[in-house]
């Protein structure tokens, strides 16, 4: 028996059908939003003038949301660390498995 799935984007701000997902960060915060392309659009017009002016941060992630040179994970004591710190700041994180990027990010902000 053969089966499939089929993810379906949801826009998150006006629950129609969504053609991407965009990653941004503020204030040392990573978030992501599930956006139609007109609403991906305005929110980069809205931003554009921002990023215009801005410099890179360093450390900052690429599209792909590695690092630049290397995007390595982190070793098992880091792990430990960073599983230590999210619970510590309310953050959700697994026991075990891969921690989400997200997580990290704001790990790595704040240190």
């Amino acid at each position: 028996m053969a089966t499939q799935i089929q993810k379906i984007l949801i826009d998150d701000l006006d629950g129609g059908e969504a053609n991407e997902t965009v990653t941004f960060a503020i204030d040392g915060s990573a978030y992501e939003i599930d956006l139609s392309g007109d609403n991906a659009k305005r929110l980069r017009d809205a931003l554009a003038s921002f990023v215009s002016h801005a410099r890179r941060a360093e450390g900052a992630t690429s599209a792909r949301g590695r690092k630049r040179g290397g995007g390595q994970r982190p070793s098992r004591e880091k792990s430990s660390e960073i599983r230590a710190w999210a619970k510590a700041h309310g953050i959700s994180v697994s026991e075990r498995g891969r921690i989400a990027s997200s997580v990290v990010e704001q790990y790595e902000a704040a240190h």
